[in-house]
């Protein structure tokens, strides 16, 4: 049988576990229903906005959306999301970009 490879990240989470750095939680019932009034909290869509964008972009931003199997309307928003929390993080794509047309 094949040994598992894991990336960094995952070798990073091991061995915090191996050292043993993680605790069990007193009350995991309590604290999973919390966690999800949080994110019930942070992804509920109680405003409505209208913005003008090229047809180029809006072309663009459809076509990501197909990629990541959502509809281009949710990708908008977790683009925001991300931006807005701080934790948008720019890759560059392996195909033609926004940039490469402007």
């Amino acid at each position: 049988m094949a040994a598992i490879k894991l990336d960094k990240e995952e070798n990073d989470i091991l061995d915090s576990y191996e050292r043993g750095e993680w605790k069990s939680v007193k009350n995991l019932k309590k604290e999973i229903e919390k966690h999800r009034g949080y994110a019930r909290q942070t992804l509920k869509k109680d405003k409505r906005v209208n913005i003008r964008i090229s047809s180029m972009v809006l072309d663009e931003i459809q076509i990501r959306a197909v990629e990541d199997g959502m509809p281009y309307q949710t990708l908008i928003s977790s683009i925001l999301h991300r931006f807005v929390t701080g934790r948008f993080i720019e890759k560059s794509r392996s195909n033609k970009s926004l940039e490469d047309d402007v």
